[in-house]
């Protein structure tokens, strides 16, 4: 008999169990992929929008004609269809950020009511609706070019729209990668999974990039079919708890077998929920949960135990929704929230302003200034999977995103200086760059909301995860509506008073999270974050 290949051996060494996390890990990392990939177009059309005006002005003063050559200058401006109105003006760059505004403080608003509302109701179908909707509005956008459609009216109402809608996204997945990961090592993998926000902008560069110089309609209307798709994949393969199979398997398998199990967590995640067998007769294993997790989670049993009659009996007393208020108090909500809304608003000012300011400083074209921005989420995967590695290795969440951010503010400094030299200096600033913003951004979003949506207070309730990361990522979201609007008024008195911004949001970020640098560093000893309670305050 041949032998088994070890790739072969390899597979099956992992349960059925760890199947599913591989699998459910992949697909949020794929969803939100697709969520990212579908904001990055407006900021490489943004150079677009205004190209061929601009290119008109110059050749307007390089010709040196009077009124009588106006005539001819507008018929050559027509010809070359050199306007996209309403981004004509001179105050392009406020209308550009106006935009940007639009869907950020939609956002920004629309998360506080998500994740209450996402606990309430199926993730996988609000997560669904939010995908199709989110794509149909993309689309709009780019419809927007292929009908010639100037109103400025109309590109708000889009943007707003699309703002809302992506709300649905970041309380989901989250919760949904909560439910199927414990603490342990829960910075590492939240570090790795969130890549998929700069996996996503570097797609969503590339293939907005691809079209932008021919027709910027497609780039977004390719991403909004994308995400639209991969609504119809969530709807379709989400399995949103891990004791989702349970009742799965308990409601639709016939005879089963089952072995005793001590960690038995009852049904759907409730630990009120017992399985009652009406059968006269006791045999062995007649108590016994029919799925099994823990002590091997293999799920084989010996004694058979039929299916019909099985009973599920629920108490009446089930874990509520937190409140909105509720989740304010649990101890590191409020400084996590507020710091985050200065982190993000450095992050998404990169991300929608960078392609803008690489044209301007480097003078390249649209598609070479957004395939060199991708660098910078590089750089933000690397700093991710950093800070969660570091954070987990010294159990201070905090202290590791103080640390990233007090590097950060000179960086940009130095990037703003640097990125004038040419383009082998630049390339090396954004990586860094990139690694120093986003690592703080990512830590905060994924493991310390995991972390506080998991709080001891809130005694075992799991259902509060949703709202956790809604608020704390709500207003993260208010600085990321905030900072693209500052850029856009910034930039007309020149891009160093951005730079001064950014670096201010940066120290802010920092001075915010003090209290609870001091309360980790005075910590008797390092200990996993999983051991390491923030008291009351």
């Amino acid at each position: 008999m041949a032998p088994i290949p070890p790739g072969v051996r390899f597979l099956f060494s992992f349960d059925k169990d760890q199947w599913y996390r591989a699998f459910t890990f992949t697909l949020t990392f794929l969803l939100y992929t697709s969520f990212h990939l579908s904001r990055k177009p407006i900021s490489i059309v943004k150079s677009e929008l205004h190209k061929n005006c601009s290119s008109a002005s110059e050749l307007a003063t390089a010709s040196g004609g009077g009124a009588s050559q106006l005539p001819a200058l507008i018929s050559l401006h027509a010809d070359m269809d050199c306007s996209w109105k309403p981004f004509d003006k001179s105050n392009y760059k406020q209308l550009l950020g106006t935009m940007d505004y639009s869907f950020l403080f939609a956002y920004a608003i629309g998360m506080y009511l998500s994740g209450i509302i996402g606990e309430r109701l199926p993730i996988r179908l609000y997560l669904t609706v939010g995908m199709l909707c989110s794509g149909l509005f993309t689309c709009l956008f780019g419809l927007g070019y292929i009908y010639e459609i100037h109103s400025l009216s109309f590109y708000i109402f889009v943007q707003v729209a699309n703002g809302l809608v992506q709300t649905t996204g970041w309380p989901s997945v989250v919760t949904c990668i909560g439910n199927w990961f414990g603490k342990g090592r829960r910075g590492l993998i939240m570090g790795l999974w969130n890549s998929h926000t700069s996996v996503g902008n570097i797609l969503g560069s590339l293939i907005a990039g691809s079209y932008v110089s021919s027709n910027w309609g497609m780039s977004f209307i390719v991403p909004g079919i994308i995400i639209a798709a991969m609504g119809v994949v969530c709807f379709l393969f989400l399995i949103e708890h891990p004791n989702d199979l349970k009742t799965m398997h308990a409601q639709s398998s016939s005879p089963l077998s089952a072995t005793a199990c001590n960690g038995w967590n009852g049904v759907n995640g409730h630990k009120d929920m017992y399985l009652q067998y009406t059968q006269g007769d006791t045999q062995s294993g007649d108590q016994e949960p029919l799925l099994c997790r823990e002590n091997g989670g293999s799920g084989r049993v010996s004694g058979r135990v039929p299916v019909q009659q099985v009973v599920v009996v629920k108490s009446e007393s089930e874990p509520s929704a937190i409140s909105f208020m509720g989740a304010l108090r649990i101890p590191g909500v409020i400084e996590f929230s507020l710091s985050l809304l200065f982190a993000k608003l450095v992050s998404y000012t990169f991300l929608f302003w960078l392609p803008l300011y690489i044209t301007k400083a480097a003078h390249l074209d649209a598609k070479k200034a957004g395939d060199l921005s991708t660098l910078f989420d590089v750089g933000g995967i690397v700093g991710g999977v950093l800070a969660g590695v570091i954070s987990d290795k010294l159990g201070k969440r905090a202290t590791t995103c103080a640390v990233m951010l007090l590097l950060a503010a000179p960086t940009l400094y130095g990037f703003s200086m640097i990125s004038q030299l040419g383009l082998g200096p630049t390339v090396a600033m954004l990586l860094v760059c990139g690694g120093l913003v986003n690592g703080p951004y990512a830590l905060i979003t994924t493991a310390v909301s995991a972390d506080l949506g998991t709080h001891k207070s809130l005694k075992g309730n799991a259902r509060a995860l949703s709202t956790v990361t809604a608020i704390i990522d709500g207003t993260g979201s208010v600085g990321a509506a905030v900072g693209p609007l500052l850029a856009g008024v910034l930039s007309a008195g020149g891009w160093d008073q951005v730079f001064y911004m950014l670096m201010t949001a940066d120290f802010l970020a920092l001075l915010l999270l003090l209290r609870l640098v001091a309360k980790e560093l005075t910590t008797s000893k390092s200990r996993p974050i999983s051991a390491v309670e923030l008291k009351e305050h």
